[in-house]
């Protein structure tokens, strides 16, 4: 069964300009987040999808120091990005990542696409009801799904974040069109925890936890330590969850 990974990376960000290149100790964000991806043991290919601005030749030149394939296509169409870096390996399943999560845990990873298999669904994920920090998104769906959305996903906010289209039209949400489910946490009580980064207090929030605890650990462990030292959590928790994705969705309504 073939599996692919894509995590989506770019340089160009209003809020931290080249965020996915910041180092910490000798490694960038992009390569932790790689490093920690491919402990997955479902995984079987790696994808970073960048933009073809030339700006972003150097996320291409980070991948192959990487070892992992890069596919450059639109920067405002990431449906469409996703879909042509696999149009012709046709996947059974496609991962869904952002590269602004560093942290993520590819044990995790594992858990979310066993249970896309063991329910047999179109998509699978843990964000349908955010039960995870936010940090630790993983999206899980078919390739078929993702053509689905790919010919008929038509607002801004579906084809920028991907996904939507999906969500919005399947059982999670009473729709018929795909198949889904929620992969839920046993540690809800580190729902709020932001492990992500988009402003500069998240970057020192992530160097925080890797001082602490190194880059290795689960991701359980740093939410753990953000929940129990005020001085950190303090630093990004009033930053609004999927700010992108509300931005999308006004402009949406404005069209």
């Amino acid at each position: 069964m073939k599996i692919v990974a894509i995590t989506q990376a770019r340089t160009g960000s209003s809020r931290l300009p080249n965020k996915v290149l910041k180092t910490i100790g000798e490694e960038s964000l992009l390569e932790i987040q790689i490093n920690r991806i491919k402990i997955s043991k479902k995984i079987t290919d790696i994808i970073i999808a960048t933009t073809v601005k030339v700006e972003d030749e150097v996320i291409e030149k980070e991948a192959q120091r990487l070892g992992v394939a890069c596919f450059r296509g639109s920067e405002d169409d990431v449906l469409d990005r996703f879909y042509q870096a696999v149009k012709l390996s046709k996947p059974d399943y496609v991962v869904r990542l952002t590269s602004d999560c560093p942290l993520l845990d590819g044990h995790l990873i594992d858990e979310v696409v066993e249970l896309a298999l063991i329910e047999n669904v179109d998509y699978c994920s843990n964000t349908l009801d955010e039960t995870f920090p936010d940090g630790q998104d993983i999206e899980v769906f078919t390739f078929e799904a993702l053509e689905k959305a790919w010919l008929n996903a038509k607002l801004i906010s579906e084809r920028e974040h991907v996904t939507p289209f999906i969500k919005n039209n399947s059982t999670f949400h009473k729709e018929e069109l795909f198949k889904a489910t929620n992969f839920y946490s046993e540690f809800a009580e580190y729902k709020d925890v932001r492990m992500t980064v988009d402003e500069p207090e998240d970057f020192v929030v992530i160097s925080k936890m890797i001082e602490e605890f190194g880059k290795e650990e689960s991701w359980n462990v740093y939410a753990k330590y953000y929940v129990e030292n005020e001085s950190v959590g303090s630093l990004n928790s009033c930053i609004v969850r999927n700010e992108g994705y509300i931005k999308s969705i006004k402009e949406d309504l404005q069209k």
